[in-house]
C-alpha cells in the first residue's frame, strides 16, 4: 500500500505538480513574451524534466509527490479503520440481547456471571476481575473482537448485576462502568479503554452489562505478577499462548 502510494505520488508530482508550477511561472514571469504558447512551454519543460535536463527540479517534485502519496495512504488507512470500527459498533448495538444470548457462547461471544462477586462462595472475589481482563485481552488480540455479557450464566440464565453493585462505592451503572474502566487501565493499558463500548440492558427484570470489544491496534498483554501474559480467543474459550506461539501470532496479526 505505502509503496503503491509513493509511486503514484511520484507520478503525480512529476506530471501534475511540476507542470502546475511551470504554469504559474509562465504567467508570473511573463514567459509568454518568449514562448509561443503556455501549452508548448509546459510540454518543453516536461521533456526537459523527463530527459534529465532539469534533474534537481524533477527530483524535488518526485520526492514531494512520494511523501504526499504516503501521507494520503496513511490517512486513508486511519479513516478506513475508524469507519470499520463505527460500523462494527453499530452492528453490535443493534443486536437484540435475547437473541444474542440464545446463540450461546462462541468465538465472538462470552458469558460471565459476575465481575467480582463469587456466586459459589457468596462473597467478593477480586480474582474474578482478572478472568474478565483475560477475556477482554483475548478478544482484542483477535481480528474480529467480540462481545462479553456480564450478569449471564454459562447456560444463558439471567443473573443480573445486583451482587456486583453491592461491592461498589457507587452502586449503580456508572459505578460499575467506572470499575471496569479502572481495571482495564491498570491491567491492560489505559489506551485500550477506547476499544471497549459498555452498554446496559434489562432482561427479565435484571440488569445485564454488555461489553463490545473491538480488535486492538497493538498486542494486548495481561499484567499478572512479574510476567505479562498473552491471551487469545479460540473457539468458545480464552487460552494463554506460550512465548513461541505468542511471537508467531503477533508477527502475523500485526504485520506492517
Amino acid at each position: 500500500m505505502y509503496l503503491a502510494g509513493a509511486v503514484m505520488g511520484m507520478l503525480f508530482g512529476v506530471f501534475v505538480l511540476e507542470p502546475l508550477n511551470d504554469f504559474v511561472d509562465y504567467h508570473e514571469h511573463q514567459i509568454a513574451l518568449i514562448e509561443p504558447s503556455v501549452t508548448q512551454y509546459l510540454v518543453n519543460e516536461l521533456k526537459k524534466s523527463l530527459t534529465g535536463q532539469t534533474p534537481e527540479k524533477a527530483i524535488f517534485y518526485a520526492q514531494f509527490g512520494a511523501i504526499l502519496g504516503i501521507v494520503i495512504v496513511w490517512l486513508y488507512g486511519l479513516l478506513h479503520q475508524r469507519i470499520h470500527r463505527i460500523e462494527q459498533l453499530k452492528e453490535e448495538i443493534n443486536k437484540d440481547l435475547s437473541s444474542t444470548i440464545r446463540q450461546g457462547e462462541s468465538d465472538i461471544l462470552e458469558f460471565k456471571s459476575s465481575f467480582r462477586w463469587d456466586m459459589e462462595q457468596n462473597r467478593v472475589n477480586r480474582s474474578l476481575e482478572g478472568v474478565i481482563m483475560k477475556t477482554l485481552a483475548g478478544f482484542m488480540n483477535c481480528r474480529t473482537g467480540g462481545t462479553l455479557l456480564i450478569g449471564v450464566a454459562d447456560n444463558g440464565d439471567i443473573l443480573g448485576l445486583e451482587h456486583d453493585y453491592q461491592t461498589l462505592k457507587r452502586q449503580d451503572q456508572d459505578g460499575f462502568e467506572q470499575a471496569i474502566i479502572t481495571a482495564i487501565s491498570s491491567v491492560l493499558g489505559a489506551d485500550l479503554c477506547r476499544n471497549i463500548k459498555i452498554l446496559f440492558h434489562v432482561a427479565e427484570g435484571k440488569e445485564v452489562c454488555r461489553l463490545i470489544i473491538l480488535p486492538a491496534s497493538r498486542p494486548v498483554f495481561v499484567k499478572q505478577g512479574k510476567e505479562p501474559k498473552f491471551y487469545l480467543r479460540t473457539g468458545g474459550g480464552t487460552r494463554e499462548l506460550n512465548i513461541q506461539e505468542a511471537v508467531e501470532f503477533i508477527s502475523k496479526r500485526w504485520q506492517k
